[in-house]
């Protein structure tokens, strides 16, 4: 197969950022399976693609890159031919929007998310724990924080970075396609312009591709 090489597991949030970035555009990939529960990812092999032992890496010819945020910005831009333009970079004032809200998934939506998914489903199943309930609430409650910047974006534009699909949405899908599978799914009736936009982007034939194997359906 022709194309980039992507190294890591179609369940890993990480690694499906990477991929709903090469299924926008159309790219052509291999995703290499990486068998993180026996230690793959820590493999002398796999340490040379990824020097802190984690998923995904992606290769594309001598070039190799490690962090799920680079690697699809450069997605991105390498298939920009493609027609998807979803970093806006031929636009300052929009491109700076797409970097603002990629900047709020990353250190404000994430750190709220993913401990929530992390109790509900990683300890449970993965784990074989009991979740944590106390760091649930405690998230639950930063996320609805969160959630109420976003409800107020989202009533004056359609996307987060303006009336334009973009990474900056992309970038969401992951933890949130897991935390819809968890009781506090119905966080987001709460919220409808978000309840709106989530709607409208795991609509995209992207999305429900990459979800299909996080779920493993």
């Amino acid at each position: 197969m022709g194309g980039v090489i992507v190294y890591g597991s179609p369940i890993s949030t990480c690694t499906a950022r990477v991929l709903l970035c090469l299924e926008e555009v159309g790219a052509e990939y291999q995703l290499v399976p990486i068998n993180m529960p026996i230690g793959e990812h820590k493999s002398p092999p796999h340490l040379a693609r990824n020097p802190f032992g984690q998923i995904p890496a992606l290769e594309d010819g001598d070039l190799v890159l490690f962090e799920s945020r680079a690697i699809s910005k450069y997605v991105l831009r390498k298939y920009k031919e493609s027609g998807t333009d979803l970093l806006k970079e031929g636009n300052l004032a929009e491109s700076a929007m797409v970097e603002v809200w990629l900047e709020a998934e990353s250190q404000q939506y994430n750190p709220a998310i993913s401990p929530i998914v992390y109790q509900s489903l990683v300890v449970p199943k993965m784990r074989g724990g009991t979740p944590d309930q106390a760091i649930i609430d405690s998230s639950l409650e930063k996320f609805k924080k969160v959630l109420e910047v976003y409800e107020a974006r989202l009533s004056k534009s359609k996307y987060l970075a303006g009336d334009f699909f973009s990474l900056a949405d992309l970038s969401h899908f992951p933890y949130t396609r897991y935390l819809m599978v968890t009781p506090y799914a119905s966080v987001f009736e709460s919220y409808p312009h978000v309840k709106a936009w989530w709607e409208d982007i795991t609509s995209r034939p992207a999305f429900k591709k990459v979800s299909a194997g996080m779920l493993g359906s």
